[in-house]
């Protein structure tokens, strides 16, 4: 069986899903419905400047759009359709569009929204995140545990976690983890994604998703907050407004899906992270990339 996976914010590059504009019809067609829902976006995304595609409420829509034409790039291959999906934070919403469960313009406009609301919910420089190496998530539980406005917000690997809230309290965290030799790496990023500060954007989000239809995927989406499979538009509707405040439980959802019997990931969009991070959890699991025509091909060949 194949699973889809999609990747969220971080893996955006100024040049991302050309090669499919150009190559593929059926990414050009997705794309250019990205254009038309979003003027302005492709050239964002072809052209940059890196610093705009970055800004949160462009990095988000350009990685829904590129990571949807990159799996109808492998549709159109001849690749199968996968058995099930998941996508690390933004990316749950690019697979429930890849599912059906909402159309692409829908989804686009949302995560356009979504990204404004995240940005908002905290003013500029008062949040902040940072990957914590070296030590498993017990240790980072044990060393916030007693301070505020810290938490943890992504379970990326067993040596990988990032922890999420406002600056002097993650940068207090960080200090207690080098003290316990873990590497802290703080994260590019404006705002405490992932975190109960992040309230107010779930709530605008909510407000916005409760006026769109939602159908039942197609196949099952696991889902960040649970890691667990979701089989109807309701549960969908709930669970991706949960997943702006709670944790991203990667390493359980890939555990999950294993226990499912999944052991071919394709990683459809921009990056190879989460192919790193199939590779790192899952060692009888095989992983590869979806960004190109020639790796759409590819990846229709092996998934036969």
């Amino acid at each position: 069986m194949i699973a889809a996976l999609f990747p969220g914010q971080g893996s955006q590059a100024v040049g991302m899903a050309r090669a499919l504009y150009q190559e593929s019809p059926a990414a050009r067609a997705v794309l250019d419905r990205a254009e038309a829902t979003l003027p302005g976006l492709l050239e964002r995304m072809f052209e940059g400047p890196a610093e705009t595609l970055t800004l949160t409420a462009n990095a988000q829509p350009a990685l829904l759009a590129a990571g949807y034409a990159a799996y109808q790039a492998y549709l159109e291959a001849g690749g199968p359709a996968p058995a099930a999906a998941a996508g690390h934070s933004l990316g749950e919403w690019t697979a429930h569009v890849a599912a059906g469960t909402l159309t692409f313009e829908d989804a686009l406009r949302l995560v356009r929204l979504r990204g404004e609301a995240m940005q908002a919910a905290v003013p500029p420089g008062e949040g902040t995140m940072a990957a914590v190496l070296k030590v498993g998530p017990e240790a980072v539980a044990e060393a916030i545990g007693d301070l505020e406005e810290v938490w943890i917000a992504n379970l990326n690997a067993p040596g990988q976690t990032v922890i999420s809230g406002k600056r002097s309290a993650v940068e207090s965290a960080a200090e207690r983890l080098k003290a316990r030799r873990a590497r802290v790496v703080f994260l590019n990023v404006s705002a405490p994604f992932h975190s109960p500060l992040m309230r107010p954007a779930a709530e605008r989000v909510a407000e916005a998703l409760a006026k769109v239809p939602l159908a039942d995927p197609a196949f099952p989406v696991y889902a960040n907050a649970t890691a667990q499979p979701v089989a109807s538009g309701a549960e969908a509707r709930r669970l991706l407004i949960e997943q702006i405040t709670a944790p991203v439980r990667w390493v359980e959802t890939l555990l999950a899906m294993r226990a499912t019997g999944f052991r071919r990931f394709l990683e459809f969009g921009a990056g190879n992270v989460l192919t790193g991070l199939v590779r790192r959890n899952l060692e009888d699991a095989e992983a590869r990339p979806v960004t190109t025509p020639e790796e759409a091909r590819e990846a229709a060949k092996w998934g036969v």
